[in-house]
């Protein structure tokens, strides 16, 4: 399991330092997962094709910071994480990780259990569509939730995700974060990003969701697969000008999320927080949805993330799902290819 200088795979691949930080180049502390007990029956364990259960060892990149200049430095831990990281899967390659998620699920894997890939040969968006990554360059990863929502609360688990992105990359970076309806993490007006939520249902309860996230973080837009989306994708790495550790900006989005997360158990209402970022609130949009194009401006969302559209007839029509341009974008988003967005 061990790659050069003892280094896993996923230290190597993951454990790269910046050259800068925006707090003075200071390194963020990781939390330790616990190191106690052997992994359950029917857990997966290490095997060749690359695929390791981190419960009951120390996960790679957590807890251990991997330094180019520094050699391997051992942080503080943070605190034990509550709810998230205390067990997690990594893939060097998987068809999708909300694949092998629902499989955890299905087999009674508890909240927070987190899927990682360095590369997914089926990844999925919304609607079915194809999600591209270059190997070894983004956060692919899937979260187990059971969470105490309605299935039609189930978008409050997309919404306290993409903030808590938002939240992490404006920690560690001078970026600005913004989010596009519905699900779209967007840096400098460019997707960076998409999240996609997946429920199962049992009458009026969700037995178990699982949020899938696809960030580019390291990836060259204009070298990759991804270079025909250039002037509307980015990642991390191209609005700042060099490399992001991407277990850095994991613990953080998880740190992050476990806060937000045990917020809106207890009830909070992140509407205000979510729209404070959403794009395009308050511009003249097309709202295709699977049934039909509405053409309106874009007033808000409720409590459970539905956009709120003032339509040309004088409505005001709720919209659970659909695909949203600006009225001057609508030309250019036919050119858009659907391989990269969720």
């Amino acid at each position: 399991m061990g790659g050069p200088g003892g280094r896993t795979p996923w230290q190597g691949a993951w454990g790269m330092c910046p050259q800068k930080f925006k707090r003075g180049g200071e390194l963020p502390t990781l939390a330790t997962p616990p190191t106690s007990g052997a992994q359950n029956a029917g857990e997966p364990q290490a095997d060749g094709g690359g695929q390791m259960g981190v419960q009951g060892a120390e996960p790679p990149g957590f807890g251990i910071c991997l330094c180019h200049r520094f050699g391997y430095n051992q942080t503080k831990p943070m605190g034990e994480p509550t709810v998230f990281g205390r067990r997690i899967y990594y893939f060097r390659t998987t068809t999708s990780t909300q694949d092998e998620a629902r499989r955890l699920a299905e087999g009674g894997a508890p909240e927070g259990t987190i899927v990682l890939a360095e590369e997914q040969t089926a990844g999925r968006g919304r609607l079915g569509r194809t999600w591209i990554s270059p190997p070894g360059s983004s956060i692919l990863m899937s979260i187990i939730f059971r969470p105490p929502l309605l299935p039609h609360q189930a978008h409050r688990l997309t919404m306290v995700t993409s903030l808590s992105i938002a939240e992490a990359i404006e920690n560690l970076t001078p970026l600005k974060v913004a989010i596009k309806w519905p699900n779209d993490i967007l840096l400098a007006g460019k997707k960076a990003g998409g999240i996609l939520t997946e429920i199962q249902t049992s009458a009026d309860r969700i037995l178990y969701a699982i949020v899938g996230v696809g960030l580019n973080v390291n990836v060259k837009i204009s070298e990759s697969p991804l270079s025909t989306l250039a002037p509307y994708a980015t990642s991390l790495s191209d609005e700042l000008g060099y490399e992001f550790p991407r277990f850095i900006l994991l613990q953080e989005i998880l740190s992050c999320l476990e806060g937000n997360y045990q917020e809106l158990k207890k009830g909070t209402d992140f509407r205000a927080k979510w729209q404070a970022r959403l794009h395009p609130l308050g511009r003249e949009v097309t709202v295709i949805t699977p049934t039909e194009t509405i053409k309106g401006v874009a007033i808000g969302v409720n409590e459970d993330g539905a956009l709120l559209l003032a339509t040309n007839e004088g409505e005001v029509k709720t919209i659970w799902a659909g695909d949203v341009t600006l009225k001057k974008e609508v030309g250019h988003e036919q050119k858009d290819n659907p391989r990269h967005r969720p």
